[in-house]
């Protein structure tokens, strides 16, 4: 997969939507706080991302949905105080660079809790047998954007608070963790295929609307 998660007032905003503004009650919205301070984001920049949000007029939050070259699809969640208006935008980015809106791609993604952990240089048999320890349904081996070794566990979306204790009581280091799209199948593409792709996700990131995309995406072998 290669999509991108953008952290901005538009982020705050969705998670204000989802659960309100107070972390004690918004899990997603604290463990995207102490995502902040783990990167020692400055306190006046959480705040400045934070008062806006909780001033802002109402806004609802919306999934929309693309296909482009070789099948590949995309879900696209938005956040915006006119829909129509938004949606005709996004359909217009993709038709101008070769893609298009589509349906039911919602069904080829399951909704999962997703925890990502630090490596610590683990073999892929402890890391499955710490799965099983903490709950959690599957781990694979991916990298941050840094090129850090992390291990990302899969569990279902009930399950994410009790999996991320298990975690941390095992020793884990946590560098986020919360609920995404996860695709049931991945459609490999060439490489010109593969470039079409990042292009319309960076354009598509650069739309204030957009909140953050998934994707079925990689690289064919």
């Amino acid at each position: 997969m290669i999509s991108v998660t953008v952290f901005s007032r538009h982020y705050i905003l969705v998670l204000f939507a989802e659960g309100g503004p107070n972390p004690d009650s918004n899990l997603n919205l604290a463990q995207i706080l102490e995502r902040c301070k783990a990167v020692h984001m400055p306190k006046s920049t959480i705040e400045a991302a934070l008062k806006p949000a909780e001033k802002s007029k109402p806004v609802s939050q919306h999934m929309l949905e693309a296909r482009g070259p070789g099948g590949c699809l995309l879900l696209i969640e938005v956040l915006t105080d006119n829909t129509l208006r938004t949606t005709c935008e996004i359909k217009h980015l993709l038709r101008k660079n070769g893609w298009m809106m589509s349906d039911k791609v919602s069904n080829t993604f399951d909704r999962k809790g997703v925890l990502a952990v630090l490596g610590k240089n683990l073999s892929m048999e402890q890391a499955l047998e710490l799965a099983i320890e903490a709950g959690a349904e599957d781990v694979t081996e991916t990298s941050d954007e840094e090129e850090q070794s992390l291990l990302q566990f899969t569990c279902d979306m009930a399950a994410l608070r009790k999996v991320r204790v298990s975690l941390t009581d095992l020793g884990m280091q946590i560098t986020s963790a919360g609920l995404e799209y996860v695709p049931r199948t991945l459609t490999p593409l060439n490489q010109d295929q593969l470039e079409s792709a990042s292009s319309i996700i960076d354009i598509l990131n650069d739309c204030p609307y957009v909140v953050r995309i998934w994707d079925n995406i990689e690289a064919e072998s």
